[in-house]
C-alpha cells in the first residue's frame, strides 16, 4: 500500500469534481471469467475374471492318485521299519526305558518342527519359491479356505510329507538299524511329522463327525485341539503354529520366539514376513458356501 501526500488528495478531488460537473460519464465493468471446462473422461472398461475359487467338493485335485497312495504306503513302511528296529534292538539289549524316552523327545521334535515349518511356508515365499512353492501356495489357499482340508481323501494330503520321509529316514533305517535309542526317536519323530496333516486335518474336522478316539485324544493334549489351532485362524494369524499336539505353543508365543526369528530374518536378509502386513484378502476365511472371489 502507498500513502499519498495530503496536497496530492486534494488536487485529485478537485479534478474528479471537475470532470463530473461538465461530463456525465458511463462507467461500463467488463468481467471475463475463464471457464475451466471438465476433461473428457473416457469410459473405463473393467474385465472381471475369476482369479481365485475355492475347489469344489468333488474337484480332483482333493482326490487321492494312485501314485499318492503309493508314496503314503512307503512312508508307513519306512517309519514301521523304524519302530521295529527300535522294538527288536530294546528286546535283544534288554534295554526299554531310553527307547521310549527317545521316542517322546522325537514326538516333543515333531511338534516342534511343524511349528517351525508350518511359521515358515506361512510367512515367506510363494508358489515360484523352489522346491517349497508347492507347499506355501497350498497353505495360502488353506488361509483362504481351511474347510477344504477336511476334504482331502488321505493319501491326497499325506503323499508330500511321506515322500519326503521316505526319502529322510529309508537310509537312517538301512544304517542304524541296531541302534535301538536311535530308531526309537527316528520312528516316533517321522512318523508323527507325516501324520501331521492328517493332524492338521482333525483340527479342522467337527466334533461330532470325528472318531470318538480322535476326539479323546485332542481333549487330553496328545493331538492339537480344535480350539488350539482355531486361534491360528484368527488374527493377527501369527501364533499356533505347531499341528502335531500344540504342546510348543504357549511356550512359543509368550516367549514371541517367532517374532525374534522375523527380526533376525529381515536384519539378515531384508526379507518382510507375511505377519507383519494387514491381514488382506488372501488371509480372510471363506465360508465353505462362499461364491468364487474376483478381481478385475
Amino acid at each position: 500500500m502507498f500513502i499519498l501526500p495530503q496536497h496530492h488528495h486534494l488536487h485529485q478531488a478537485a479534478t474528479i469534481r471537475r470532470h463530473h460537473h461538465h461530463h456525465n460519464h458511463r462507467v461500463y465493468c467488463a468481467i471475463t471469467t475463464q471457464i475451466k471446462t471438465r476433461p473428457k473422461l473416457e469410459q473405463v472398461v473393467i474385465n472381471t475374471t475369476t482369479l481365485v475359487t475355492p475347489p469344489k467338493i468333488d474337484d480332483p485335485s482333493l482326490k487321492s492318485t494312485w501314485s499318492q497312495r503309493a508314496w503314503v504306503a512307503t512312508g508307513c513302511t519306512t517309519v514301521l521299519a523304524s519302530l521295529a528296529s527300535s522294538v527288536i534292538g530294546s528286546y535283544d539289549s534288554h534295554i526299554w526305558l531310553e527307547p521310549v524316552l527317545s521316542g517322546f523327545i522325537g514326538y516333543l521334535f515333531a511338534d516342534l518342527g511343524s511349528g517351525v515349518y508350518h511359521w515358515g511356508i506361512d510367512n515367506y515365499g510363494d508358489a515360484s519359491t523352489p522346491v517349497f512353492g508347492s507347499q506355501i501356495d497350498a497353505f495360502q489357499g488353506h488361509h483362504k479356505w481351511p474347510w477344504t482340508i477336511t476334504k482331502r481323501q488321505f493319501a491326497n494330503n499325506l503323499h508330500a510329507l511321506a515322500r519326503v520321509i521316505t526319502y529322510t529316514v529309508l537310509p537312517i533305517d538301512l544304517i542304524l538299524h541296531d541302534q535301538p535309542v536311535t530308531m526309537g526317536f527316528v520312528g516316533i519323530a517321522s512318523g508323527c511329522i507325516m501324520f501331521s496333516q492328517q493332524f492338521h486335518a482333525w483340527a479342522h474336522g467337527t466334533k461330532s463327525k470325528l472318531p470318538q478316539v480322535v476326539v479323546a485324544l485332542q481333549d487330553a493334549g496328545v493331538l492339537v485341539s480344535r480350539s488350539q489351532h482355531a486361534a491360528h485362524h484368527r488374527q493377527p494369524y501369527n501364533n499356533n503354529y505347531c499341528i502335531v499336539s500344540g504342546v510348543w505353543n504357549r511356550f512359543l508365543d509368550e516367549n514371541k520366539v517367532f517374532e525374534a526369528l522375523e527380526m533376525l530374518v529381515f536384519f539378515k536378509l531384508g526379507l518382510w514376513p507375511r505377519s507383519w502386513s494387514e491381514p488382506n484378502s488372501d488371509w480372510t476365511e471363506e465360508a465353505e458356501d462362499s461364491p468364487g472371489i474376483y478381481f478385475s
